[in-house]
């Protein structure tokens, strides 16, 4: 296992992560209409009003993925996502 195999691993991680994001944020239930009702997010949405009296918390998880689901993931979220997806691709590389 080189280093050729290293960057390989990386950079296929920090692509599909990044491409990935945006699938799964839908998935779950952050749409561009906003979340859809049923589904994960709306959970997550009602636990936080629950939490928080009422209402949802500006800032919170709740709101940044609903921001994100709207309007897609910003480019310095693109680099935390793809450094994650980076990090997750050179470990596993050491089982496939």
């Amino acid at each position: 296992m080189g280093l050729l195999t290293f960057f390989a691993a990386a950079g296929a991680g920090a692509a599909g992560a990044v491409v990935a994001a945006p699938v799964v944020l839908g998935t779950v239930g952050f749409t561009s209409a906003g979340i859809a009702a049923g589904s994960y997010a709306a959970s997550m949405m009602s636990a936080a009003a629950v939490v928080n009296g009422g209402g949802v918390a500006a800032g919170t998880m709740v709101p940044v993925l609903q921001a994100a689901g709207a309007a897609g993931i910003p480019f310095v979220g693109q680099a935390v996502v793809g450094a994650i997806g980076a990090a997750v691709g050179t470990v596993l590389r050491f089982f496939f």
